[in-house]
């Protein structure tokens, strides 16, 4: 054995140990699996769940879909854009509305700023424990975390998507090459223009797996210009009658006055 392999071989030994005096009698059997197949297996069973899901990016993403379908839009919300600190809202439309992260519906310690369900043990997302009450100390799922960054930033997942797709060009069929890039199906700012009304969990699918593709990069610069093309002939036909008030990466069309 290489000094590496000796050094990781002890490093898990105490990972191991560690891992099992800390696990409860009852813990998701798929992610001990997953812990114990690693290369540098998790000391704890939190770092254990977080693991897990960070390894299971389209799994995230799909339950935090569903347990945010499971909250529901909360009563009066709207999606709008801010810029004031601690508003909870985002400064561009790019960013996926989370009605539970503004103070007014955020349904507070236990429940998950992203998706509103109650927030468990390890920050999971069930009470397999059947304490019947939230862990108060947490605001988020781990899976919703992992969802979030996917949300936010699918480009860092392009290993993944492309796996997903078989390495083949979503446009052309083609195969995909090393400079293949992250594109949505429908643009944001069509979302943000045309389906700002949409239910909430709805929407969320915008930014997630089913509006994510992969596409060789001539064909995203193809999409783009088409895309910026569109969006300067709308505003040509528009000029007329609003005025056009920019804000952060969105053009918001405002009536103008008389």
């Amino acid at each position: 054995m290489t000094a590496a392999s000796e050094w990781r071989a002890e490093r898990n030994e105490r990972s191991r140990a560690r891992l099992e005096r800390a696990l409860p009698a009852v813990f998701p059997a798929p992610v001990l699996q997953h812990a114990l197949s690693r290369p540098l297996m998790p000391p704890t069973p939190r770092l254990a769940v977080e693991s897990y899901w960070r390894n299971h990016v389209h799994r995230a993403d799909r339950l935090a879909r569903a347990l945010a379908t499971r909250s529901g839009q909360p009563e009066g919300w709207t999606w709008r854009l801010g810029t004031e600190k601690g508003s909870g809202l985002a400064a561009t439309f790019r960013m996926p509305p989370s009605p539970y992260r503004e103070p007014a519906h955020a349904r507070g310690p236990g429940h998950c700023c992203i998706c509103g369900q109650p927030v468990f043990r390890f920050g999971w997302h069930r009470d397999l424990w059947g304490t019947g009450t939230p862990n108060k100390n947490a605001r988020w799922h781990s899976a919703c975390v992992t969802a979030w960054k996917f949300w936010a930033a699918p480009s860092d997942q392009v290993k993944v998507l492309k796996a997903h797709q078989h390495h083949r060009c979503a446009a052309s069929g083609k195969r995909l090459l090393k400079t293949a890039e992250i594109d949505h199906r429908t643009p944001l700012y069509r979302v943000w223009r045309e389906h700002r009304d949409a239910p909430w969990p709805k929407l969320l699918a915008y930014w997630g797996a089913p509006n994510l593709q992969v596409v060789n990069r001539v064909v995203h610069v193809e999409k783009c210009s088409t895309e910026a093309g569109e969006r300067a002939h709308q505003r040509r036909a528009l000029v007329s009658g609003v005025s056009l008030d920019v804000e952060s990466d969105g053009l918001m069309l405002l009536p103008t006055q008389a």
